[in-house]
């Protein structure tokens, strides 16, 4: 998995009144959740703040990044777990992230790459990829940047389903019965079968 570096500082104030103020300053409410538990036996978090011009590149990307987080001085691995957004203007008002160690797995969305040139693209068929990020759970260390997926057998009208995939290290979250990927009968296809069919 690619990394990225970021630096926080701890909050003590975590009201509505505070975090509103944060974000007139420029600065992102986060929360970390890990291992520590409080005495109800709920995941305990950490509050921080990250300036948006930074946390921006983590977010608005495709790519899924470890997150190196400083926090006044501690270090954190983590994963961004959730964004919430304000519903008109888009604008990031809070982020959930969630401590990783090399032991323990994760389940993350991992973008789907495909590779090579299908045999039905070629005879004119077009190349329709249905979802573009695969759900797995590993230790973050054995996670690739991308799902490289090679479709250069895959015929008109074919598709690939997440069952037929197999990833090392990796396990399939996502539901074996969905569809990944699949070449669609074109006009220029049907026009070239029915040529050939003559």
């Amino acid at each position: 998995m690619l990394e990225i570096n970021l630096t926080g500082k701890k909050r003590a104030d975590i009201g509505k009144k505070a975090s509103k103020m944060m974000r007139k300053e420029g600065l992102v409410p986060c929360n970390l959740y890990g291992e520590k538990r409080g005495e109800n036996g709920l995941p305990e978090a950490l509050s921080f703040s990250i300036p948006f011009v930074d946390l921006r590149k983590a977010i608005y990307t495709p790519n899924v990044y470890v997150v190196n987080l400083d926090i006044d001085g501690a270090a954190h691995k983590a994963v961004i777990r959730e964004i919430q957004f304000e519903p008109v203007t888009d604008a990031v008002l809070h982020v959930d992230f969630y401590e990783i160690t090399e032991e323990k797995p994760i389940v993350v969305a991992i973008p789907v790459q495909l590779n090579g040139l299908a045999a039905g693209v070629r005879l004119g068929g077009r190349m329709s990829l249905s979802v573009r990020q695969l759900k797995v759970k590993a230790p973050y260390t054995n996670i690739p940047e991308k799902l490289q997926i090679d479709v250069t057998n895959l015929e008109i009208g074919k598709s690939i389903k997440v069952g037929s995939l197999t990833f090392e290290g990796l396990e399939l979250v996502t539901p074996a019965e969905v569809v990944v990927c699949s070449v669609k009968m074109t006009r220029a296809a049907q026009a070239a079968a029915a040529a050939a069919g003559k």
